[in-house]
C-alpha cells in the first residue's frame, strides 16, 4: 500500500503515546473523514449529472417573476419545464 499526503491538515500536532490521551472521536470526526474503498476515495454528495444545467442571467418581468416564485421551491426547475415544453410545442 502506498502512503498519501492526508486531505486536510491533522487536528493535532502533538504526538500521543497512551491510547487514552488520543482525541475522542466525535461526530463531527466521521463527518469530517474521508472514506476509501481499496484505494479508491469515495466522493460525497450528488453524483454529476449527464446533462449538467448552466447558470445563467435573464431579466424577466416582475410580474412573471413573482408569479413563478409563489409556486414555491423549484419555481427555477418549472421555469424550465415551461421553456422546453413551448420548445416541443414551437418546433412542430
Amino acid at each position: 500500500m502506498t502512503e498519501r499526503e492526508p486531505a486536510t491538515k491533522p487536528a493535532s500536532t502533538e504526538a500521543w503515546v497512551d491510547p487514552d490521551d488520543a482525541p475522542e472521536l466525535d461526530d463531527d470526526f466521521f463527518e469530517r473523514a474521508d472514506e476509501y474503498v481499496g484505494e479508491t476515495l469515495v466522493r460525497r454528495g450528488r453524483p454529476k449529472s449527464d446533462a449538467p444545467k448552466r447558470q445563467v442571467t435573464i431579466r424577466l418581468d416582475e410580474d412573471v417573476l413573482d408569479r413563478l416564485r409563489a409556486t414555491g421551491p423549484g419555481w427555477q426547475t418549472r421555469l424550465n419545464a415551461i421553456l422546453r415544453d413551448w420548445m416541443k410545442r414551437d418546433a412542430a
